[in-house]
């Protein structure tokens, strides 16, 4: 009888794949039976949630077609609105008319006028600019005197711009309780032909209206 034989009791050394002869495979220590070690990162890698991410991206998808289309509509009634000033504004617009128009329809303005304004109406048959300016004495003299003619020219208490001419613009010339003179510069076509009035309310301060015509 062998030494095994007679102390059947004593364990078995394990052998060394770590199987026990008479049992299941050990398990290591720090060890879960399905084979991951206590402590390990979770699965995907550790990287954090992106859920916010996508709720950014839902946001700018939802909100970038709502912006354009509340700037689209502010844009569409503005402009609206400006085709209707426009389309309201048939009379005098404020500032000076152009270097071109004063030069064609000779109506120098003087420098450092009040309350200019012109309004320019063209036809095949014929093109007029109407002006108005406030100016000093200098400056009306001035005037005058760059068109050929001078103060002396007018002719007090005339009113030469026609009813008709005046309602165009709006002009309220030739009404009682005022200062007028007036006088008409008629030249040899193609140059222009102006009438002239102005209002002496105030002598220091004359306010000027002209219509040039040209005749093509």
């Amino acid at each position: 009888m062998t030494a095994a034989e007679q102390r059947p009791g004593a364990p078995m050394p394990p052998a060394a794949d770590g199987r026990h002869p008479d049992g299941p495979t050990s398990t290591p220590v720090g060890s879960t039976p399905g084979g991951s070690t206590s402590g390990g990162s979770t699965s995907g890698g550790g990287r954090p949630s992106r859920r916010w991410l996508k709720a950014v991206i839902v946001f700018l998808l939802i909100a970038i077609p709502a912006g354009y289309l509340v700037i689209s509509a502010i844009q569409s009634r503005n402009g609206g609105e400006e085709k209707a000033e426009a389309a309201s504004a048939k009379g005098l617009s404020a500032g000076y008319p152009t270097r071109v128009q004063r030069r064609i329809y000779d109506v120098p303005v003087p420098p450092h006028s009040k309350k200019v304004a012109f309004y320019e109406t063209n036809s095949w048959k014929v093109s007029s600019l109407y002006v108005q300016f406030v100016t000093d004495r200098d400056g009306l003299d001035s005037f005058l005197h760059r068109i050929g003619t001078a103060r002396s020219a007018l002719d007090k208490g005339k009113v030469t711009i026609t009813g008709d001419q005046a309602k165009k613009v709006g002009w309220q010339v030739g009404e009682a309780g005022h200062d007028w003179a007036g006088m008409e510069l008629k030249q040899k076509d193609p140059q222009p032909k102006l009438r002239i009035t102005v209002k002496f309310d105030n002598p220091a301060h004359p306010k000027v209206y002209v219509v040039s015509t040209v005749t093509p």
